[in-house]
C-alpha cells in the first residue's frame, strides 16, 4: 500500500512538472535567417492562445521588423511594408485586446507583448528582448507580458537584425533596421526598397502538443505592479506605429 502510494506520489509530480514545462514550439522565418520560440502555454494561456490565433490564420506571414532599438529589443508583428515610401507601412489585421499575464521577466530572449498605455491592451505586435530589460519593463505599465522565448542558436539572427543600420531621426524608417543599406545612403536619400526591409516570411507550428521541456527555466516577474506607467508613443513620426513599448525610446536614451 505504501508502495503504491509513493507511486502515486512520484506519478503526480512528474505530471505536474510536465505541465508547468509545457510548451507549444513555432519556427519564425525571416529573410535573415530563422529562429525557434518556445511558448509558455501554461503560464500565459490567454497570451499563448492569442498569439497562435494570428500565426494559424497566416496575420504574421510577410510582416515585418519595423523596429529596432540597440542592444533593447527588436520588435514586429503589427506591421507589412506597402512598397510605397511616402507612407510604407500597414497594419496587420488586429482583434480585440487581450489581458495582460505579466508573470515571467523580460530578460534576454525572451519575446513579450507590446502594448498600449494600457495594461491590457495587447493585440499583434511583439518583441525580442536584445538585453535583459527586466528592471524596466517588468513593471512598467503594469509589466509587460513575457509569452515565450527564443531557443538555440536563434538570437545569433535577432542580434544581426538588432545590429542593422537604423535611420533615427524623424523620419518614416527612423527606428526600422535596413539590410544592405548604410548611414551614407540615407544621407544621400537612397530610396528604400523591399530588398531593404526586415521580413518575417512565415511563422508556422512545428510542435503543437505539450512537451516536458525541463530546460525553460523562465525567470519570474517579481515587479509586476510596483508602478512605472509612462506613456505609449515612442515619438515616431509615424501615425501607423501607435501599438509600441510603453516609453521605449524614451527610456532607451535615457540609458544611453
Amino acid at each position: 500500500m505504501l508502495k503504491k502510494s509513493v507511486l502515486a506520489a512520484v506519478f503526480a509530480t512528474t505530471l505536474a512538472i510536465s505541465h508547468n514545462a509545457a510548451a507549444t514550439i513555432v519556427l519564425v522565418e525571416t529573410n535573415m535567417g530563422d529562429f525557434e520560440i518556445n511558448l509558455f502555454d501554461q503560464t500565459t494561456p490567454k497570451t499563448v492562445t492569442n498569439f497562435l490565433t494570428y500565426v494559424k490564420d497566416g496575420s504574421y506571414n510577410n510582416s515585418i521588423f519595423h523596429r529596432s532599438i540597440k542592444d533593447f529589443v527588436v520588435q514586429g508583428g503589427g506591421m507589412r511594408y506597402s512598397g510605397n515610401n511616402a507612407s510604407p507601412f500597414t497594419e496587420v489585421p488586429a482583434r480585440g485586446p487581450i489581458d495582460n499575464e505579466p508573470k515571467l521577466s523580460n530578460v534576454r530572449g525572451t519575446v513579450a507583448m507590446a502594448k498600449k498605455a494600457s495594461p491590457n491592451s495587447a493585440t499583434t505586435h511583439w518583441y525580442v528582448n536584445v538585453e535583459n530589460n527586466s528592471s524596466h519593463l517588468d513593471k512598467s505599465n503594469g509589466g509587460f507580458t513575457v509569452f515565450g522565448v527564443v531557443t538555440g542558436t536563434g538570437m545569433s539572427i535577432v542580434d544581426s537584425i538588432n545590429d542593422l543600420y537604423v535611420p533615427g531621426g524623424a523620419g518614416l524608417f527612423n527606428e526600422t533596421p535596413l539590410r544592405n543599406y548604410s548611414a551614407t545612403d540615407w544621407a544621400n536619400k537612397v530610396p528604400v526598397t523591399a530588398a531593404n526591409i526586415v521580413t518575417i516570411e512565415r511563422i508556422t507550428i512545428i510542435n503543437d502538443s505539450p512537451t516536458t521541456a525541463a530546460n525553460l527555466n523562465p525567470a519570474p516577474n517579481t515587479l509586476a505592479g510596483q508602478g512605472e506607467t509612462e506613456g505609449a508613443s515612442s515619438g515616431s513620426s509615424a501615425p501607423t506605429l501607435l501599438m509600441v513599448l510603453a516609453g521605449l525610446a524614451f527610456w532607451r536614451r535615457r540609458k544611453v
